[in-house]
């Protein structure tokens, strides 16, 4: 793919390999996996626990290309982009949830109830970080007070845990200031339930600190754009990113690392890291030009329409779930017959998670075959 010399494809890449480690982690097709494709069960960090946060941080970066259309409009026309973006991304995640909408039971077809519907999620996370992360890097543009603002969402957010959670137990999963917020205002209905109880890891309170990934991303970008593809940008970047992790292992001796919490040290530890995987990927395809085969089109094909691959793969597997064979939804049927005969266990199930991902890439594909580029 021919870059312009306002774009970077290590960027671009960095976009489309987030996407398709993540429907790889959200599709594993079976009940083993391997412990790197697992989340944290609570505290500690994997590899799966990355993909979220840099999916943020990768908004961010787009952030700082498209802000630059706003220098000419007015601030009421640039508020009212922003805002109607963010609104359309979340009500894509809600529907998403809601999907298929009806039900079907002894007493025939019915509409599923709103009541019973999930209100927050990954995409209106996204929504919300989006949102807030425009509108302070817009309308207060100063970065020194962007900085203190990232810092008392930081801070704030753990002094909040501490304040208003249970004092015996301020980061537990159903102690936490975050989940008495949740359950309080949206209840338990509308959180998610995939832990056994309601607890939602895209809470309301939770989503403080992720402002703080988007606008690190922005920086980011903002500063590679800046700076060019030179090894002054990736020493820059590479200082910045082992000095965010090493503050964020020092802070998970008194605050822990979690992703299903977001706590502050594990918002530092993410942005570190994905600073460090920029940094190699400016150096291997910008600088070396290290594109032989070019193999960065497999990601950049993802990287073009990451919103309706992602939702896609979230629909696609609802879908298949209608088909039934014998007593076995298909995704079941598939991965017991075909990828656990073949590879039992881990391997299997990986191989399954490869597959899927492989069949969305094929619909992003012909997407970009067709130049169709949706966004919002």
């Amino acid at each position: 793919m021919e870059q312009s010399p306002n774009r970077f494809l290590s960027l671009d890449v960095f976009r489309g390999m987030t996407i398709v480690f993540m429907i790889i982690v959200n599709n594993g097709g079976g009940p083993v996996s391997f412990a790197p494709l697992e989340h944290a069960k609570w505290f500690g960090f994997t590899p799966t626990d990355l993909v979220f946060p840099s999916f943020l941080f990768a908004v961010g970066n787009a952030m700082s290309f498209s802000m630059k259309k706003f220098a000419s409009l007015s601030s009421g026309t640039v508020f009212f982009k922003i805002l109607k973006r963010a609104v359309i991304i979340f009500l894509l995640g809600y529907l998403m949830y809601w999907f298929p909408f009806v039900g079907h039971d002894t007493k025939g077809w019915h509409l599923l109830p709103i009541s019973q519907t999930r209100i927050f999620g990954v995409l209106q996370r996204i929504a919300l970080c989006y949102l807030f992360a425009s509108l302070l890097i817009y309308f207060v543009k100063s970065k020194g007070a962007i900085i203190v603002i990232s810092l008392l969402l930081l801070f704030g957010y753990w002094f909040l845990l501490l304040i208003f959670g249970d004092h015996a137990d301020p980061y537990g999963m159903l102690t936490n200031a975050g989940t008495y917020l949740d359950k309080a205002v949206l209840g338990d209905a509308h959180l998610y339930h995939g832990e056994g109880v309601a607890f939602d890891p895209e809470g309301i309170l939770s989503t403080l600190p992720v402002i703080v990934n988007v606008i690190c991303g922005y920086y980011a970008g903002k500063y590679i754009q800046e700076k060019g593809k030179g090894y002054e940008t990736i020493s820059k970047l590479l200082l910045f990113g082992f000095l965010f992790i090493f503050i964020a292992l020092c802070w998970n001796m008194t605050f822990p690392i979690s992703k299903k919490l977001w706590t502050s040290p594990f918002v530092l530890l993410t942005v570190g890291i994905d600073m460090v995987l920029i940094s190699a990927l400016i150096y291997i395809v910008e600088i070396i030009s290290f594109n032989k085969g070019n193999w960065t089109s497999f990601f950049t094909t993802v990287g073009k329409n990451p919103l309706p691959i992602y939702l896609f793969s979230e629909l696609l597997v609802t879908i298949l779930g209608w088909i039934t064979i014998g007593k076995l939804g298909f995704t079941d049927w598939i991965n017991g017959s075909v990828f656990q005969a073949i590879a039992p266990g881990a391997v299997g199930s990986l191989l399954f998670a490869i597959s899927y991902m492989l069949v969305c890439w094929l619909f992003g594909k012909i997407l970009d075959k067709n130049k169709i580029y949706i966004r919002v």
